[in-house]
């Protein structure tokens, strides 16, 4: 029963696959996520279903921890809480062993990729259908190479934009709170999601950009920069997805502005429509 009702916990995050054979040893282990590509192990889990049973499991390319019970755990003795306590304990120890492992193999891979890769050039399909410049990204066999590092300047992963603006990133890489740099920071940082809204927003501004490339990133990278460039006034601008659910983008954007005092700009498409 434990099992099914993991595989379900698993499914209900987003993450899993009723084909998984889960393996509750106390050890971490690691399977593909069904929404990534074949070949990619980026979620892991932590098991053990003896009494009282519990899990903890994730994905790396998302960063999302989940803790799980069994429903009918409604109450534990205090005996239980505490075996479930360092269960739990050792599950983040393997947990954070792991992570500290594939992100140090990715850092590896990325200053590879990124020595073989050469400089980018304005001609590129998909710079020249979004209509920015090539601003300190690269080429690799066809690929827009975008590099993402951290305050200290530190590469961890990198973005792969293709002639037709598919997008990926190198598997296990760090991406929370790492970001592209445009420009250099005088009296304005400006932080957005993509490189071509970035590359864009400085070309306009002349202000210094940081792509945080996600809508997810936009507050770990604002918070970064703020304890980096405390005194610099700083400017998040928005994606504006209107016709998603929510509004991601101008959501993030204004929880990111929030979270460290900076100004948000959002674009007004229906004004721009009747211009």
């Amino acid at each position: 029963m434990s099992s099914s009702e993991f595989l379900a916990a698993l499914q209900a995050a987003g993450l899993g696959t009723l084909r998984l054979e889960v393996v509750a040893d106390s050890r971490l282990h690691r399977f593909r996520v069904e929404a990534d590509k074949a070949g990619n192990l980026n979620g892991w889990y932590v098991a053990d279903f003896t009494e009282p049973a519990h899990a903890v499991f994730g994905s790396w390319r998302t960063g999302q921890t989940y803790v799980w019970r069994p429903a009918r755990q409604d109450r534990l003795t205090d005996a239980e809480r505490e075996v479930l306590a360092k269960r739990r304990a050792a599950a983040r120890v393997a947990r954070d062993a792991e992570q500290a492992r594939v992100h140090a193999d990715a850092r590896e891979r990325a200053a590879r990729l990124w020595l073989r890769a050469k400089p980018a050039f304005g001609s590129h399909p998909y710079l020249v259908q979004k209509g920015v410049g090539a601003f300190g990204i690269r080429d690799l066999r066809g690929q827009l190479v975008i590099p993402a590092r951290d305050t200290e300047g530190t590469l961890h992963t990198l973005q792969f934009v293709a002639a037709d603006g598919r997008k990926t990133f190198l598997t296990g890489g760090r991406k929370r709170a790492c970001y592209h740099a445009i420009g250099i920071p005088r009296g304005v940082l400006c932080l957005c999601e993509g490189y071509a809204t970035g590359a864009t927003v400085f070309a306009a501004t002349g202000h210094a950009t940081a792509v945080a490339f996600d809508c997810h990133n936009l507050e770990p990278v604002a918070r970064a920069l703020r304890a980096k460039f405390p005194g610099l006034a700083m400017c998040v601008a928005a994606d504006d997805d209107a016709q998603t659910p929510g509004n991601p983008g101008v959501t993030a954007a204004r929880r990111a502005a929030l979270a460290v005092g900076a100004a948000l700009a959002v674009p007004s498409f229906d004004r721009m429509a009747h211009d």
